[in-house]
């Protein structure tokens, strides 16, 4: 049976801020690049044999110490890239909530419904992100690959793989740095392990908010 781990980006200082980042191309924090450590030394037994990536820094920046760890190449596929917020990017969550209150309360209340200005919709990046995901598991149907990516994405793969669908993506939680597990069985997909963030230790926080 294969599995395809589903591993977020480490921390960059927009996470921190709570900066809507999307196309934009934020480079780790300093924790993010240690998360990024941890996490390649939490896996270098997990017998990865492939690590496919968003080609945005931040997912490369993260897989860059995995691979290196595992003496592979990362390769890139722009159809794990994060979803595009337009006209948001680069601005603060509490700025957009107080100007665009009602579009900010759909993206809470009804994500599937929701498009930010010059941006994506939730379905138009499932509709990219998940054949990438499919054909990543045929390729490596009896081992396992890696996917580094990014909140949304990560999100949307889950709650595609649990049979919720877009209406649950408020129900998954990918914190940083965080690893998921997906594998296939004669039921479908399983998810065998989800935000997983032991590997972290003592950088981890309880309460890390997941944006």
């Amino acid at each position: 049976m294969g599995e395809v781990l589903i591993i977020r980006h480490g921390e960059t200082a927009w996470n921190r801020e709570k900066v809507f980042r999307g196309r934009a191309d934020v480079p780790l924090s300093e924790r993010g690049r240690e998360q990024a450590r941890l996490l390649a030394e939490a896996l270098k037994e997990a017998r990865i044999e492939a690590i496919c990536s968003s080609p945005l820094g931040r997912a490369n920046e993260t897989a860059a110490p995995l691979a290196g760890t595992l003496g592979i190449q990362v390769v890139t596929d722009e159809r794990l890239t994060d979803m595009s917020f337009g006209a948001w990017e680069g601005r603060a969550r509490a700025e957009i909530e107080a100007a665009e209150p009602e579009l900010y309360r759909l993206w809470q209340d009804a994500p599937g419904q929701f498009r930010a200005p010059g941006g994506e919709s939730l379905s138009e990046v499932l509709a990219r992100a998940w054949p990438a995901f499919e054909e990543i598991a045929r390729r490596h149907e009896a081992g396992r690959a890696a996917i580094v990516s990014h909140r949304v994405v990560c999100k949307l793969l889950l709650c595609m793989a649990i049979g919720i669908g877009e209406a649950g993506f408020w129900r998954v939680r990918v914190d940083t740095a965080s690893v998921s597990a997906v594998a296939r069985s004669e039921r479908g997909w399983v998810v065998t392990r989800l935000n997983d963030t032991h590997h972290l230790r003592g950088i981890r926080e309880t309460l890390t908010a997941d944006f």
